[in-house]
């Protein structure tokens, strides 16, 4: 019997990080984020005001991705 690695085993160095899935959510939720963010610049808002826009960026864009799996899947 072969020890080859068939279509079902994974490679030990693959980690859940480097899915291209993964990596597309990371940068959507990075991406909302970063747009907040923006959007309290052009407002001229504090330095605590734009760290608080890309906290709630963050929390914006984690619930969209959470409800776009949800939906498909």
């Amino acid at each position: 019997m072969s020890r080859g690695r068939g279509p079902d085993r994974r490679s030990p160095q693959s980690s859940v990080l480097t899915s291209p899935s993964t990596r597309l959510g990371i940068a959507f939720v990075l991406l909302v984020a970063f747009s907040c963010g923006l959007i309290a610049v052009h407002g001229e808002a504090s330095l605590a005001g734009i760290g608080t826009a890309i906290g709630v960026g963050l929390i914006a864009g984690s619930g969209l991705l959470w409800y776009l799996h949800w939906i498909l899947a």
